[in-house]
């Protein structure tokens, strides 16, 4: 009945616990999981998951945080796209959050190189016809701005995608709609001091919505501060259920809906 959007099961606290964790996923209908790359280095682990599990798919792609990697290029991107079972390119964009403090210092002009690694995984989504999944994080001007220059204004050929995570304002949800990009809200919309995400929870179009967990971080009330996992996306659908009038049937029906219509899973 559900799909988490995105996850990270590669990561090495869940090594281990893939037993577990599928069979937790069973018990709460999370019947499918996005498996995300943030590195060059990961995809091999990431796509291992993906075809090892029939209900896993994953994606390729460098995080704009990661430094000290393998730095993509189009044709590496594409190259990975094409690989059975990968449905979408990154997860990728920008990330200025805290600049000073986990930057050494270095201003917003420095992060050049993040703005170019965007572009690469713009360009490469778009060769390869696969959706974007973004993260912006204290950067939403520049995101926005560096999506409409690279033609991903919801015209024809936009290959579109999913801001994940969500926690801008409505008018960044506004922005990104208006783009043709679909939203993703994860356990951040159970959390006391939300309010103002919940909002956007109930405006954005019910085609454009999607749920996650972004595990293992973010784990949703009341399991917040614990390591999250994909059976918790369950407690992240009620809260949207809740907040536009739903029943918790009708949010996983419309959101898988809307995972299949953006990954095109079944086609990978």
């Amino acid at each position: 009945m559900f799909v988490d959007s995105h996850c990270h099961l590669s990561f090495p606290e869940f090594a281990s616990q893939l037993p577990q964790i599928r069979q937790a996923m069973a018990d709460a209908n999370v019947d499918r999981a996005l498996c995300i790359c943030t590195t060059l280095e990961e995809f091999e682990a990431v796509h291992a998951l993906a075809m090892r599990y029939d209900n896993f798919w994953a994606s390729a792609g460098v995080h704009p945080d990661n430094e000290g990697i393998a730095e993509p290029t189009v044709d590496k991107l594409v190259e990975l796209a094409a690989r059975p079972k990968v449905v979408g390119i990154g997860e990728t964009g920008l990330d200025y959050y805290q600049m000073e403090e986990r930057k050494g210092g270095r201003s917003i002009a420095d992060l050049e190189w993040q703005r170019e690694r965007f572009r690469t995984h713009i360009r490469a989504a778009q060769r390869c016809g696969k959706p974007l999944i973004i993260h912006t994080r204290a950067s939403s001007a520049d995101t926005i701005a560096i999506l409409k220059e690279e033609g991903e204004d919801g015209s024809a050929g936009a290959v579109g995608g999913v801001f994940h995570c969500f926690t801008e304002t409505a008018e960044v949800a506004r922005a990104a709609l208006d783009l043709g990009f679909h939203i993703s809200f994860s356990g951040i919309i159970t959390f006391k001091n939300a309010a103002d995400l919940r909002e956007v929870a109930r405006f954005v179009p019910e085609d454009r919505l999607l749920i996650e967990t972004d595990s293992p971080y973010l784990a949703p009330v009341p399991y917040r501060g614990k390591t999250n996992n994909p059976s918790y996306v369950a407690y992240v659908a009620r809260q949207v259920a809740e907040l536009r009038g739903l029943s918790v049937e009708q949010v996983g029906e419309l959101t898988s809906r809307n995972f299949e219509a953006l990954f095109r899973p079944r086609q990978s």
